[in-house]
């Protein structure tokens, strides 16, 4: 049951500034999402130091950052849901909450299992309950002008708060250690929280304006009061199965996560290193794809906002396909011209999907669209957990990670086919950015 509560003054009377509130709310919830990304950099520069100090597989370890992004994936349409119950800054300081303290409490760990519990369990819950369900719903309450290119910037922060503490890790833990960087993270995610409770409002309508870019009359950024967040959550579910379009959207995003968050970004170091990268080197260049990611996210926002969404993806998953191919010929002790162009061609695809992914479940799905964009979601986290493992495992096995690269190059091919098998489906006037 949904009701809505109309804005208390105009968008003129309390925009004194020029500037519309939502920027102000984009803007809070840009530096909060790198405040908790910041973690999920760890794993992937820590692998080797784990592995001398434990002697730990990387498959082990690639477990416990599985389990970290199929929670981060099953818990998001559930934060969804509870963002409309709860409110947005409620959820989101709970977030940031429960990655500081996962990330301060792996100091003490000494056992596998405990790697799994505060990596995969404390980790994977926070982030996974402020990153898409935060965008999704942000963009949706607040946005309607721009709003693809909104859900760019806050994608960006997200993945490019993953990538660019990249250098800040490696160097932390090759001079003092392993834990020192953990400890760094989860200060980092604690400072995020006052500007979130402090700044960060739920509804347009709170603060007496309309949803930006939004016509008189239109009830989106209007406050409403939704019960059974969680039953909701399963509902959208339910019903979202019945269409194709949720699967062929559910297939390719499952391989983005697979050829993203589950491959490169776990494993790209340890796979530099093992054709003898300095680890800083290899680290400081997936920090490069992350400056790049920026600027492609936000440049895919835009042209979401003009382009159809399908030829956007079946153009981004072909692209990644074919880089991916080529990178084990790339791989060496130094950093070439041609791996060069690779990482900065790769940083512009990194999650260049994620905006027409999102304007396609509004598109077909309406309202109940951020639920099901994160059901989605969910399928990217299920294909990042089995690349995680899977590739660690081909590592222990084959000794090199060759044939995990040419399978992501194939199965991007076959997600490019997914997305552009969509049929198209014209939102209502109400949905279309003014």
């Amino acid at each position: 049951m949904t009701e809505l509560r109309e804005p208390t003054g105009t968008t003129e009377s309390r925009n004194r500034l020029g500037v519309h509130p939502a920027w102000f709310v984009a803007l809070i919830g840009f530096f909060a999402l790198i405040g908790a990304a910041g973690f999920r950099s760890v794993p992937s520069v820590l692998m080797d130091p784990l592995h001398a100090e434990f002697g730990w597989s990387h498959g082990t370890i690639g477990a416990a950052v599985s389990v970290n992004v199929l929670l981060y994936g099953l818990i998001s349409p559930f934060a969804a849901a509870l963002m409309d119950r709860v409110g947005v800054r409620l959820v989101v300081a709970g977030s940031l909450l429960l990655v500081a303290l996962g990330a301060g409490l792996t100091v003490f760990m000494t056992q596998a299992w405990q790697l799994w519990a505060l990596w995969g369990v404390l980790v994977g819950v926070g982030v996974g309950s402020m990153s898409m369900p935060f965008v999704a719903t942000v963009t949706g309450r607040w946005f309607v002008r721009h709003r693809g290119l909104v859900t760019g910037l806050l994608t960006a922060a997200g993945a490019t708060g993953q990538l660019v503490f990249l250098p800040l890790v490696s160097t932390l833990a090759t001079h003092y250690g392993w834990r020192t960087p953990s400890v760094v993270v989860a200060i980092i995610a604690l400072a995020a929280v006052p500007l979130v409770l402090l700044f960060l409002h739920d509804f347009p309508s709170d603060v007496g304006v309309l949803a930006y870019g939004a016509e008189p009359g239109s009830t989106i950024g209007l406050r409403k009061v939704v019960r059974g967040g969680a039953t909701r959550a399963v509902r959208v579910l339910v019903t979202s199965l019945n269409k194709p379009v949720f699967w062929l959207l559910a297939g390719g995003f499952m391989v983005c996560g697979a050829s993203t968050n589950g491959l490169v970004q776990t494993h790209f170091v340890s796979a530099a290193h093992d054709h003898g990268m300095p680890v800083t080197t290899a680290a400081s260049l997936l920090a490069v794809v992350g400056v790049f990611d920026v600027v492609g996210t936000v440049l895919s926002g835009w042209l979401t906002d003009r382009m159809d969404s399908r030829w956007l993806l079946g153009v981004y998953y072909t692209l990644r396909g074919l880089s991916l191919l080529t990178l084990p010929s790339l791989l060496g002790p130094q950093a070439q011209p041609s791996m060069w162009v690779f990482i900065i061609f790769y940083g512009l695809d990194w999650i260049a999907t994620v905006p027409p992914v999102v304007q396609l479940c509004r598109e077909h799905f309406g309202d109940d669209g951020p639920v099901v964009f994160c059901w989605v979601f969910t399928s990217h986290q299920l294909g990042a957990a089995i690349a995680a493992t899977g590739a660690g495992v081909i590592r222990d096995l084959q000794g090199n990670y060759d044939l995990a690269w040419y399978l992501a190059g194939g199965l991007c091919g076959l997600a490019a086919i997914m997305s552009l098998a969509i049929r198209r489906n014209r939102p209502a006037a109400d949905l279309r950015p003014a």
